[in-house]
């Protein structure tokens, strides 16, 4: 682990989706308060290597670190995208990209919060999903897929993101997860931690979706105890497009995404807001859906 003291805060955003011109133009809005301040970028930034690139080394130059975990549209092998890179090796491909940027992947050590609130680790995860969170009176994948396809509420990873070589995306969730949860078991018992990913670690969050088939792409069971077993201060997680902050078990998990122009327009908040982790934003009992935020669509994301 490397540790960066300093004061400033530890900010988070997820689901930049800049291929919008609106969102491009959030991104480029996006400054730090002071010359401590860190990023956390809990994925979606956008579908191309180009436009993730032109983000992450954009954020890079103005917040002190910048840690980024990916999210589906990162891993899909895009038509629009002339890295044609599928899979496994498209990942290490991005991961050698914030490399050259100095951004902190989930390969890399996990960094250590030392400013106000901390000390903390802050371990970017990918984990994926597998198909665990099954929609109700489903007891399979193939169940759960058909009756998703009867809704009409099919993720766009079905035909974009590719698991290769792994051959299927759930195996490669598996590995994720046993490979991460070797490496947080490894971290001192005395620290408590961030975990931060695009999925989140629990299905609770799914439970406002206005398609719930939709759960199914947004995490795995394999994960369900990670917030009480590795000591986690705050989940940092997006994917939903319902940004909001619930507590479970007693420990914090952080909606913090962006999402799509259509939505954001309608929501009363300034649209690409920094949510805070460290130190603690003071929120009213958000337990629910904030306010003017309501139910989210949980569409083909």
């Amino acid at each position: 682990m490397e540790s960066t003291a300093g004061a400033g805060q530890l900010l988070a955003i997820s689901d930049l989706h800049i291929s919008y011109p609106d969102n491009r133009a959030l991104v480029e809005g996006m400054r730090p308060e002071s010359d401590d301040d860190w990023l956390i970028v809990a994925g979606d930034v956008a579908e191309t290597v180009a436009d993730v690139r032109w983000a992450l080394d954009t954020l890079a130059r103005r917040f002190r670190k910048v840690i980024w975990a990916p999210g589906n549209h990162e891993l899909w092998t895009h038509p629009s995208d002339p890295v044609t890179l599928r899979g496994v090796a498209r990942y290490e491909h991005l991961v050698e990209v914030c490399r050259e940027l100095g951004v902190v992947t989930p390969e890399d050590p996990y960094p250590v919060w030392d400013g106000p609130g901390g000390p903390v680790v802050v371990a970017p995860l990918f984990l994926l999903y597998d198909y665990s969170y099954l929609p109700a009176g489903s007891t399979t994948k193939a169940e759960g897929l058909a009756y998703a396809e009867t809704t009409g509420i099919i993720c766009n990873d079905e035909f974009l993101l590719h698991p290769d070589p792994y051959p299927t995306r759930e195996a490669w969730c598996r590995a994720r997860v046993a490979e991460t949860e070797r490496r947080l078991a490894e971290l001192p018992a005395d620290l408590p931690t961030v975990l931060a990913g695009h999925w989140p670690l629990d299905r609770h969050p799914t439970e406002v979706l206005w398609h719930p088939e939709f759960a199914m792409w947004c995490g795995t069971t394999l994960t369900a105890d990670w917030h009480r077993r590795f000591r986690v201060a705050t989940m940092v997680y997006g994917h939903l497009h319902i940004p909001r902050t619930t507590w479970h078990d007693g420990v914090r998990f952080m909606e913090v995404s962006v999402g799509y122009p259509r939505e954001w327009r309608k929501r009363p908040d300034p649209p690409g807001r920094l949510r805070r982790v460290l130190p603690m934003e003071v929120e009213a009992g958000d337990r629910g859906a904030a306010p003017g935020v309501g139910r989210g669509r949980g569409g083909a994301r």
